[in-house]
């Protein structure tokens, strides 16, 4: 059991470097869509991901489009703050991927078009100075949900 962890185009690396540690510490593949907003190779990257890079299942895609060719069958869910439903709402499957926007401009719009009864949301309050959370703790936050629904599989 695994859970896909998808980042389109992030923009700061020490985020990603999080998320990479999460997705080391449960399991989860991690899926990186270019354009990145820094290298691989980024001291701030590595920092962040501390000694974990070696634990990590990741992939990096070209485009957006190259992803979703590489996955037609793909079981999505795109976490924005556009959503109608709450990610508690989502009963997550197996081997399914989550997807999360860019730092400084979420995802793209076809996206809220093409999937919007896959499209979820973090519940926050209401206040235009607080667009949204930090994009390592959204995964954070989405990541364990699914996990716990699925029992926190090879987990102690």
């Amino acid at each position: 059991m695994a859970l896909n962890i998808v980042l389109y185009q992030p923009d700061i690396p020490p985020n990603t470097g999080n998320i990479a540690r999460t997705c080391a510490i449960t399991g989860s593949r991690l899926h990186l869509i270019k354009p990145l907003g820094f290298s691989i190779e980024d001291k701030h990257l590595k920092r962040a991901g501390l000694d974990y890079w070696h634990l990590l299942d990741i992939h990096l895609h070209e485009s957006l489009e190259d992803f979703f060719n590489k996955y037609p069958k793909g079981n999505f869910y795109f976490s924005t703050t556009k959503g109608d439903k709450y990610y508690t709402d989502i009963k997550f499957e197996d081997d399914c991927f989550l997807v999360f926007g860019k730092e400084t401009a979420g995802l793209p719009e076809e996206i809220h078009r093409n999937y919007k009864d896959r499209c979820m949301k973090i519940p926050m309050l209401n206040n235009s100075q607080a667009r949204s959370l930090n994009l390592s703790n959204s995964v954070a936050i989405v990541v364990y949900e699914a996990l716990r629904q699925m029992k926190f599989p090879n987990m102690v």
